[in-house]
């Protein structure tokens, strides 16, 4: 496999977590970053032993010297710079939300499109161990054809203390946390056709909804609900899990706090460890994400090096971000909202 040189632009709470599995990845590396802040550029710089270090991404790509960029700053930067890195012919990755608006994100899809580069977003929650593993007992038919699935993520985690600027936007737990159980749904049981949303905000602290529950119907006929919250007080915290049930023809299946997960068929039921591996450089209870941030950029990397197209391209996500939009949709109408064919 070539070995990729890549740029990362942003150097916050998040991004950390990408410089550790760049560091793991096999086939790529970083050699530049970026940040307007210069104490992030350099703890970033000096923890990770980048060098070339910047605080505008224009000069960056101008200077070049690498193949591919890692765009991991809030969501109002995101169009600028993904069409920066087009207008330089560089493959990129971009941190969700994919971007501000629906339109945004389908002219970043284009701007890519145009220049011939591949651009993925980073929707790592697929990539969970766990979640893998639920669609591959559905790939190999364990509980037949699913007609109904619930995907849930509730807690009581403070998540404001790491990234404060949650609190502080019109929109929350759908657009930062509901996009990824949107992405796992739409993973395990295909594509929507409607929805029909409802949200609350319990947490007064904060400016945007912290609950919200969403009734998917899907093009295979399968119905599910996506339900999420961050106001969930629980005996045993089960940040940052995701829950799945499903039912098919044949068995069920549920994935259980604790990374348990029983597959009940016609034989009996089997029960399966689907523990994340706790990295070197990864801490509980963050290892699950952590490590799933280690396999996309890996998919990423093999991807490049085949000319194929990412799991979560722009593409593909484009079709998670309706299902954002169509959500607030209606929430705000109380009315179901059907998701029509997208257009990038």
């Amino acid at each position: 496999m070539p070995n990729f040189k890549g740029a990362l632009i942003g150097c916050g709470f998040f991004a950390v977590n990408q410089m550790h599995a760049w560091q793991d990845v096999e086939g790529a590396e970083i050699v530049a970053i970026c940040d307007r802040d210069p104490d992030r550029l350099r703890i970033v710089g000096d923890q990770f032993g980048i060098a070339r270090r910047y605080s505008d991404a224009a000069q960056m790509m101008a200077d070049g010297g690498f193949d591919f960029v890692d765009i991991a700053t809030t969501v109002n930067s995101h169009r600028a710079l993904v069409e920066m890195a087009a207008a330089h012919r560089l493959p990129v990755i971009c941190q969700k939300p994919f971007a501000p608006t629906l339109g945004d994100a389908k002219a970043m899809v284009a701007a890519c499109n145009a220049a011939g580069v591949p651009l993925m977003i980073h929707e790592n929650f697929r990539w969970q161990t766990p979640i893998q593993a639920v669609r591959k007992a559905l790939d190999a038919a364990q509980i037949g054809t699913p007609f109904w699935g619930r995907f849930s993520f509730r807690s009581g985690y403070d998540v404001f203390s790491g990234q404060p600027y949650l609190a502080e936007g019109a929109r929350f737990i759908i657009e930062d946390l509901g996009i990824h159980t949107l992405d796992i749904a739409r993973y395990i049981l295909g594509d929507v056709t409607s929805l029909t949303a409802r949200t609350k905000r319990v947490n007064p602290a904060i400016k945007g909804e912290d609950v919200a529950t969403i009734l998917l119907d899907h093009e295979t006929g399968a119905t599910s609900v996506v339900d999420v919250s961050y106001a969930t007080k629980a005996a045993v915290e089960p940040f940052p899990e995701t829950l799945i049930e499903l039912d098919g023809t044949e068995g069920s299946l549920r994935l259980m706090q604790g990374y348990r997960l029983e597959i009940t068929h016609a034989a009996g039921t089997d029960t399966l460890d689907v523990s994340p591996t706790l990295l070197p450089w990864a801490s509980r209870p963050w290892h699950n994400i952590q490590e799933s941030v280690l396999a996309i950029q890996q998919h990423w990397t093999e991807k490049m090096a085949e000319g194929a197209e990412t799991s979560t391209s722009g593409a593909d996500n484009l079709k998670t971000f309706a299902l954002v939009e169509a959500a607030y949709e209606s929430a705000a109408t109380l009315q179901p909202v059907a998701i029509g064919p997208l257009i990038a």
